[in-house]
């Protein structure tokens, strides 16, 4: 019997690649780890924030979509990332530095059982840091390069929040299909973990009933969940069609591999291999700082690049 050991990574819709760049590696101190493309619309950027080297667990990905309209809220979405600093003292940093490069955000206040602060990108996408107590994504590694101090520096994913119709489908789904186990229950809200104790794979769930998110620029298209190898993602594609759920079948994504399914709620989950991850196709010191394309796009780039804006930056 395989675990999930937590999230790998979340993608995200931005209108803008430039601001998107700007506020991802300028205000929140990530390394933007690799600039490649949509590969089944590669006339789209797909841009990759994280740790050093973009470890499974600190990976914030944005498609760009220029024509991307307004999102409108609703249920039956992911609605909120969490993402993990060291200490209280951190949040304190954060919000001083929020209120200097004009971040709408909130004052610091307890989500999910932990100490918070609430804030949302330029597009409306909202996001929370979580004080983690020493505990980080498994493979995190310093970039020291950030702006941000190391002592403050976003450590990796926690608590991601999903707004549905029917907390009980998806409670089924994560708890009888992928072992997740429910750390707290309330009348329209309950906790679950991958890993029981661990805020690394922590969900969120939250019931809302009305009409289905529209989602738009800084509305969250998917969460990636983790395993080890292709072994490991072969039978958890088994599991997921035994469950009757559509499984996409293993898709070869270079950095790594995948499979994607939607819950009864329409949600959409990946479930991705740890590797072999960005270096795959270059080195540790120079990530982030080309358009990278996997192999089967290799031979169009010409073409590709011509029909994609310079970044700031590059």
């Amino acid at each position: 019997m395989y675990t999930i050991p937590g999230h790998h990574h979340i993608s995200m819709i931005t209108k803008n690649a430039k601001q998107n760049n700007y506020f991802y590696r300028d205000v929140l101190g990530l390394r933007r780890v690799k600039v490649t493309v949509n590969q089944d619309d590669p006339s789209m950027y797909h841009l990759f924030y994280g740790d050093k080297t973009g470890s499974a667990g600190t990976e914030l990905s944005f498609f760009e979509i220029p024509l991307a309209g307004r999102t409108y809220r609703g249920t039956n979405a992911i609605t909120q990332i969490g993402l993990l600093v060291p200490t209280e003292k951190s949040l304190i940093y954060w919000k001083d530095r929020f209120e200097e490069y004009g971040v709408q955000h909130s004052d610091i206040t307890t989500y999910a059982n932990k100490p918070a602060l609430h804030f949302e990108d330029s597009e409306g996408l909202r996001l929370v840091l979580l004080v983690s107590n020493g505990e980080k994504a498994q493979h995190w590694e310093t970039w020291q390069k950030s702006n941000v101090p190391i002592d403050y520096q976003i450590q990796g994913m926690g608590s991601v929040e999903m707004t549905v119709r029917r907390l009980d489908k998806l409670a089924d789904t994560l708890t009888q299909v992928f072992g997740y186990t429910e750390v707290s229950r309330m009348k329209n809200e309950a906790i679950f973990q991958s890993i029981q104790g661990q805020v690394l794979g922590e969900i969120v769930v939250k019931t809302l009933d009305g009409p289905s998110e529209k989602p738009g620029r800084g509305s969250i298209h998917h969460l990636a969940i983790r395993v080890k190898d292709e072994v490991e993602l072969a039978y958890w594609d088994k599991q997921v069609r035994a469950r009757g759920f559509h499984s996409s079948g293993i898709v070869d994504r270079f950095y790594f591999k995948s499979l994607y399914f939607r819950e009864s709620n329409g949600i959409l989950f990946e479930i991705a291999t740890d590797g072999p991850g960005f270096t795959i196709d270059g080195e540790i010191e120079t990530l982030g700082e080309k358009l990278d394309l996997p192999p089967f796009l290799e031979g169009r780039r010409a073409e590709i690049e011509e029909k994609l804006q310079p970044i700031e930056g590059d």
